[in-house]
């Protein structure tokens, strides 16, 4: 059951497991982070020594800092495995390049691996790339009782994550059944021998290659403008604990100004839910990736983040439909987050902590680290580790809106007039809205002065608002569920000849049957409001024919 509480010891009291280092972390001083990452490669997989060059190029990471090993091609492998060709090997590389300062000993562990005595290490991030090994099976042989975690039958495992075994270069010889306590979680004061116990490790992978290319490359560019969209947040209904982690990340959200759309019914996101300009996505839960996320076509914003949480979410990331982490970055996330094997809720990446820590200005790989209460476990973290997505203010974007495009300039917009109303300003925002109207007559920015005014009972408002709505032919898949709300607007206006020339647009798209059907039937019924009654037939037949394929 992926709802498993942790024992009943309380996390404060579960020491971390292994000799607390005695030096203090290296300190970085003016050195820029990106001098501080370390690549790691397959050598012998030519994409992943791409990625590994073209990620070092684009940030400014010195070439000397790709390690390159002989790997198996395999996502998975045995610890004997991971032991012989990776862990020892790259400890073997950090060490001779005083990434770690240690003193290395003749001696083995039980698993095989060297004694060292870490002092301290200067990574600001070790960034595994496509190509190396995802996830490492759990061996018997290898197993031994680690009370009082073993005491509870779910922890008596040594399956794990590669990277997140990783994280622990700098405490070797830990313990590899259950997991390591994190020192980093929910800690936003760490000291200098916490931060040193920790690698943050992050991955650039996905389906293909050109994805993990991508990862990069989306996140320098949303860096640029900063990150534009929505925020879209999906509550299950399965665990309260689950639940209140979401509802929390939705109120950082919104205090951000971003537009949050919170679904709380069961199951997840129908495909007919409005996703225009997703940026941010936390939900859960579903085994295989749904909703509107699943439309042939549909891209995320650039910049985005999303996280569903679910077992098993990363067991393959070379799948485009299997699981979630895959398919989301086949769909154009810039940074997800996922488990290999199952986690349990109260070990996965915690979104409510996660966008604190981005609120607060923190990169992906440090966020990432302090929502996360474990490590030796199941976690994944794919994107950049550098990335700052929320680096550039809101105003800097307001100000200068063409760098960002026609399609995401109107979020921006969007954005400001949320945070114009939490101080009441709304007659503000809405004279944002109309000036914004005049120059980029926008669905989405259409759509939010519509709904204030109908709201306010100001149903002429409305309607005028969107009066330009059936002049927009083009639309992204990510927009038919905008271009539905607008149609839904202007019929409850009584605008309704422009309403059905809405919905003509919206049924002239590629639309899947599942959802061709469900809005055949509401365009129908928009037909019948405005008395035409020809294309009200012509909608319910083909509606009935497509019942029937």
């Amino acid at each position: 059951m992926f709802v498993m509480r942790l024992p009943a010891v309380a996390m404060g009291r579960i020491v971390l497991l292994g000799v607390l280092l005695g030096g203090l972390a290296a300190r970085a001083g003016d050195e820029p982070a990106a001098r501080r990452v370390v690549l790691l490669a397959s050598r012998d997989d030519p994409d992943s020594m791409r990625i590994a060059r073209h990620y070092a190029e684009v940030r400014g990471v010195p070439a000397e800092n790709i390690i390159a090993l002989p790997l198996s091609t395999a996502e998975t492998i045995s610890w004997r495995e991971f032991v012989a060709t990776l862990w020892t090997p790259l400890q073997e590389e950090l060490l001779r390049r005083r990434w770690l300062d240690a003193i290395a000993m003749d001696l083995t562990d039980a698993v095989g691996r060297r004694k060292v005595a870490v002092h301290h290490h200067r990574l600001a991030a070790l960034v595994v790339c496509r190509g190396v090994p995802l996830k490492i099976d759990h061996d018997g042989g290898l197993y031994a009782e680690l009370r009082p975690l073993t005491n509870h039958p779910e922890y008596r495992t040594n399956a794990g994550c590669v990277d997140s075994e990783l994280s622990l270069l700098a405490l070797p010889n830990y313990p590899i059944n259950a997991f390591v306590v994190n020192p980093l979680f929910q800690n936003d004061h760490a000291a200098a021998p916490e931060r040193g116990q920790v690698v943050c490790v992050s991955r650039l992978d996905g389906p293909t290659a050109a994805d993990a290319f991508a990862l990069v490359d989306r996140a320098v560019a949303a860096e640029r403008t900063g990150l534009m969209g929505r925020a879209y947040v999906d509550l299950a209904n399965r665990d309260p604990e689950g639940d209140r982690w979401l509802e929390s990340a939705a109120q950082s959200l919104g205090d951000l100004g971003f537009d949050v759309a919170v679904d709380r019914e069961s199951p997840t996101m129908p495909a007919s839910a409005r996703c225009d300009a997703a940026a941010f996505y936390f939900g859960w839960y579903s085994g295989q990736i749904d909703g509107p996320w699943a439309l042939p076509g549909f891209r995320f914003a650039p910049g985005a983040i999303a996280l569903h949480i679910h077992s098993y979410s990363a067991a393959t990331l070379r799948s485009a439909t299997a699981g979630w982490v895959g398919p989301l970055i086949a769909h154009g996330v810039t940074a997800t987050m996922g488990n290999v094997f199952e986690p349990y809720l109260r070990l996965t990446h915690r979104p409510d902590v996660f966008m604190r820590a981005l609120a607060r200005g923190a990169t992906l790989g440090e966020a990432a680290l302090r929502a996360l209460p474990v490590l030796s476990w199941q976690a994944v973290l794919i994107g950049d580790p550098l990335y700052r997505p929320l680096a550039v203010p809101l105003e800097d974007q307001l100000q200068d809106l063409s760098p960002a495009g026609p399609a995401l300039a109107g979020y921006a917009v969007l954005r400001r007039m949320e945070l114009l109303d939490g101080p009441g300003r709304a007659d503000d925002a809405e004279a944002l809205a109309r000036a914004a109207l005049r120059e980029m007559p926008r669905l989405e920015i259409g759509v939010a002065l519509a709904e204030r005014r109908r709201d306010a009972g100001d149903r002429e408002g409305a309607g005028q608002a969107l009066n330009f709505a059936p002049l927009v032919k083009s639309l992204r898949p990510d927009e038919w569920g905008l271009a539905r709300r607008a149609a839904q607007l202007l019929a409850d206006c009584d605008r309704l000849n422009r309403a059905l020339e809405v919905w003509r647009t919206l049924l002239a798209q590629p639309l899947p049957l599942e959802l061709r059907l469900v809005w055949l039937r509401e365009a129908a019924t928009a037909a019948r409001l405005a008395q035409d009654e020809t294309q009200a037939a012509a909608w319910t037949k083909e509606s009935e024919l497509a019942e029937k394929k």
